[in-house]
């Protein structure tokens, strides 16, 4: 009874045993499985890709002020709405500038007049000299013909003495003429109206106001969305106080931020995927790098980390990726800035530079609003110079003659 109570026992034990053996060994396998699995998925796609959730939506944001001093009187344009590139977006008082203008025309018409009086100056002084030439003359031939008649004692010496004097007057007024007409040719040198230095300081002033008057209307620089309105009716606002901000979504990129350990392998051009929290896994973007950073956060921040101190842990640092986006898949699904993402780079072609090596062709961004077309105020200081010039004397007596003869006509 006892021995096959044992070899029951024994049995039991054995299979027991031979239970454990084989659920160890399924175990065993399922984790080799699995590691294989896991690391065909690793050397056939995961090493191919790089991926991080440190990644937010960035873009330009334009900040909109004003080039002149003045009183807000009129806002166009608020938050969220869309704007063109060259729409009125903020307006100030422009009642001194148009002063300024009107001040500034007055001044040339002045400056016009008075150079034309040093001119018709320059004329009399040539007259004047050329006068004062035939006086010496004149009193030069006196001379000659009394001393002629000096040696037959028909002229007393006292008339020669006076003669000499009148000739000796008349070369001191000769020297005076010439040296008053040389300094009005100083004055005007070789130049006409129009070009006079007095002239164009005066033209220069009346362009200077009107650019002043035009820039109290203030413009959008780009287009797109107002993102955010400081200016505030009836306030001061002063050149350089940003007004408003306009961002272009058109221009959104993603700022994504990986690992230093995964760089070594992204290069510029590389495709992204790109899954906005926003729109969830339903909309995904396809982008390409435009550029790596050129240094981490931590460096460029305002207290960078000083790592000489005996303090120093060593933290893995992140470097900024930009990730280009396709401006229909923007159009068709509007990005905001700072909006958090998920990226994936595409990294099984690195044959690419990570740095640019040729330097940017186009502007990143430009405007022509500030581009302002002066034939508006060229056209009013040509008139201005034109109504100021001076009215030949002849001209006015037969257009007066015209008139009286007109008037008695039945």
């Amino acid at each position: 009874m006892d021995a096959s109570v044992a070899t029951t026992s024994s049995s039991a034990a054995s299979l027991k045993q031979r239970r454990r053996t084989r659920w160890l060994l399924i175990v065993v396998a399922a984790f080799v499985i699995i590691a294989i699995i896991a690391g065909g998925y690793w050397w056939l796609y995961a090493r191919n890709y790089e991926t991080t959730d440190d990644a937010y939506v960035a873009g330009d944001l334009v900040n909109v002020s004003s080039q002149v001093s003045g009183t807000v009187v009129a806002i166009d344009a608020d938050e969220t709405d869309f704007v063109q590139e060259g729409q009125e977006l903020v307006r100030l008082d422009d009642t001194d500038a148009r002063i300024a203008v009107h001040e500034a025309e007055d001044q040339l018409a002045k400056a016009v007049r008075q150079v034309h009086t040093v001119f018709t100056s320059r004329d009399e002084l040539s007259a004047v000299l050329a006068q004062r030439r035939a006086d010496l003359q004149r009193a030069q031939s006196d001379l000659d013909r009394r001393q002629s008649l000096g040696k037959s004692g028909a002229v007393s010496a006292e008339e020669i003495s006076h003669a000499r004097e009148a000739v000796d007057a008349a070369q001191q007024a000769l020297i005076a003429a010439e040296k008053n007409l040389a300094g009005g040719a100083a004055l005007l040198g070789r130049t006409g109206v129009s070009d006079n230095p007095d002239v164009q300081a005066a033209a220069v002033a009346v362009q200077r106001t009107w650019l002043t008057l035009r820039r109290t209307s203030i413009r959008a620089p780009v287009s797109g969305y107002i993102a955010r309105r400081s200016a505030q009716l009836g306030e001061r606002t002063t050149p350089g106080n940003p007004l408003l901000s306009i961002v272009p979504l058109d221009r959104l990129r993603v700022e994504a931020n990986f690992k230093e350990v995964q760089l070594n392998r992204m290069r510029i051009g590389q495709p992204v995927k790109i899954v906005a929290d926003i729109y969830g896994g339903r909309v995904e973007y396809k982008g390409t790098i435009a550029g790596l950073g050129l240094g981490t956060g931590a460096a460029f921040a305002l207290l960078p980390a000083q790592n000489a101190t005996g303090n120093w842990i060593k933290v893995v640092q992140r470097v900024p990726v930009r990730v280009a986006l396709d401006a229909q898949q923007l159009a068709a699904h509007p990005l905001r800035i700072g909006l958090s993402t998920h990226a994936t780079v595409d990294v099984r072609d690195d044959s690419g530079a990570q740095l640019a090596v040729v330097p940017r062709k186009q502007p990143v961004l430009s405007t022509g609003i500030y581009d302002i077309d002066m034939s508006e105020v060229t056209g009013r200081i040509a008139q201005i110079v034109a109504d100021n010039e001076p009215v030949d004397a002849s001209r006015t007596a037969t257009r007066n003659n015209k008139v009286r003869i007109s008037s008695r006509t039945p």
